[in-house]
């Protein structure tokens, strides 16, 4: 059987506390392997009249799940960079490690989302100055992260350490770093320098297919032998939008308003498009969904999905 691991993102909008806990207490007694939230502040991309619905803090849920489970690695896809300094990032990071024994993986991002900066009074800088913010940021992570115990003096065009410990540190292994987005040019280079997992996001517009991971791995793998890294050193994963339904409208009106290549459909066809990634090489698939969190849906993927590949 394959050794690919799965995981799902659980929506942290428009939902409670109750129903995340629930799905994540069934997801780790079934066969996934991990848990994810997005982070941000008002639901996005919903229109300012669900603004004052639920939206929870990321950071907050990361620590609450690794309370509440025992087996589920926990992660962000994506934390984004703009929200707090890189220093608390590591911080955090750090005690949420601690609490979730050495289950935590540190996602960041760029950011994106104007509306909530505005909302909460933040800066939003150009592009350029995002992207450069966010690659001196992870150069600061790792830096911190894997200091081996060793206080971290850091100076940057935006951010510095002064001496500075990391306590508590990684609880066993360093934290990995997932640096989020595929950008070509900056993003994968950013990657290739600082980061332990790549994510190719199907909810970016462009669908999901090999063709286009292998487009992605082909220029990370570049970007290695410019920078002297080991690519096997970098894990390849993809976040998937999916539909399990046996509703053939469904699914294809799923599939035009998501992106081309989104899984969707009956179990065997999800598995099909599954094993197509299995077959490049992918190492982890973490299943999205947009709606409600209903634990009964994941377990129906568990059940009927996860299962013909454990």
């Amino acid at each position: 059987m394959a050794d690919v691991q799965f995981g799902a993102q659980v929506s942290a909008y428009l939902t409670s506390w109750d129903e995340i806990r629930a799905v994540a207490q069934t997801m780790d007694a079934g066969r996934y392997d991990s848990i994810w939230f997005a982070d941000h502040f008002v639901p996005p991309n919903r229109g300012k009249e669900v603004e004052g619905r639920e939206a929870f803090e990321s950071f907050s849920l990361a620590a609450a799940v690794a309370v509440a489970t025992e087996t589920l690695r926990i992660g962000h896809l994506v934390l984004g960079n703009t929200y707090r300094n890189p220093g608390l990032v590591a911080k955090i990071a750090g005690s949420v490690d601690h609490i979730s024994h050495g289950r935590f993986t540190l996602g960041i991002g760029a950011s994106w989302f104007l509306r909530e900066h505005q909302a909460y009074g933040w800066d939003f800088p150009p592009m350029k100055e995002r992207q450069d913010r966010f690659e001196e940021a992870c150069k600061m992570l790792r830096s911190i992260i894997h200091n081996d115990g060793a206080r971290v003096t850091f100076n940057g065009q935006y951010y510095s350490l002064d001496d500075a410990p990391l306590s508590p540190g990684s609880y066993n292994s360093p934290i990995p770093i997932l640096v989020g987005g595929t950008g070509p040019k900056r993003t994968l280079r950013t990657l290739a320098l600082y980061g332990d997992i790549m994510n190719l996001d199907g909810w970016a517009g462009r669908g999901m297919s090999v063709e286009l991971l292998k487009e992605k791995v082909d220029i990370l793998h570049a970007h290695c032998e410019v920078v002297g890294r080991d690519p096997s050193e970098i894990k390849i994963t993809a976040l998937m939008p999916c539909l399990l339904t046996d509703d053939e409208a469904a699914a294809k009106e799923w599939e035009e308003r998501i992106g081309p290549g989104t899984l969707n459909g009956s179990a065997d066809k999800i598995a099909q498009r599954i094993g197509e990634f299995i077959d490049f090489g992918i190492d982890e698939i973490m299943f999205g969904r947009r709606g409600d969190n209903d634990p009964e849906y994941f377990q129906r993927l568990d059940d009927e999905v996860i299962a013909q590949f454990r």
